[in-house]
């Protein structure tokens, strides 16, 4: 081969590759192009998460602060309807009437114990039946003729339910044979 020939496939050689370059460079112009387009996706999923982060705390709080409030005044529509009873119990207490003093007195019991059922809040009905330990507390046993093995003697405590929770279990005796 001589040096013109030689210098022909050189040059063609180094277009070649000059053109293998400037496609290399394209594709690389194209690579960074996405990765920039992911980069940018990435960064905008992250400052969404931040955000998202963010509303949920604040939401958080909002329901914890919420919550304490709810907590701090939830017994006010009962003591709202309470006052009207202690009210009463002051006037009958100022009273010098034993007589008005004694029907004050009852009046505010059923004032109260209105409300009270009015809440959900029922007596347990000890005397005579059967014990139940997820009604009835026994503080005492006694061997009775008159009542059966289990059986409840008498109610020493009465005992409660709101709506149909044991709130405070009936102190009873109870009917134990020998």
């Amino acid at each position: 081969m001589n040096d013109k020939q030689e210098l022909k496939k050189l040059k063609e050689d180094l277009a070649r590759l000059e053109s293998d370059i400037l496609e290399k460079n394209k594709e690389i112009q194209e690579k960074d192009e996405e990765i920039q387009n992911m980069e940018d996706k990435a960064e905008d999923y992250h400052s969404q998460l931040l955000r998202l982060q963010a509303d949920f705390d604040n939401y958080k709080k909002r329901s914890e602060k919420e919550i304490k409030e709810y907590v701090k005044y939830a017994n006010e529509g009962l003591i709202i309807k309470i006052i009207d009873a202690y009210e009463d119990l002051e006037r009958a207490l100022k009273s010098e009437d034993s007589h008005n003093l004694k029907e004050g007195v009852e009046m505010i019991h059923k004032k109260l114990k209105d409300i009270l059922e009015g809440e959900g809040l029922c007596e347990i009905d000890a005397s005579g039946k059967k014990f139940d330990p997820y009604k009835h507390e026994a503080l005492m046993v006694e061997d009775h003729d008159d009542y059966e093995e289990g059986m409840v003697i008498e109610e020493l405590g009465k005992g409660y339910t709101l709506d149909s929770k044991v709130i405070k279990y009936s102190m009873v005796k109870v009917c134990k044979k020998k």
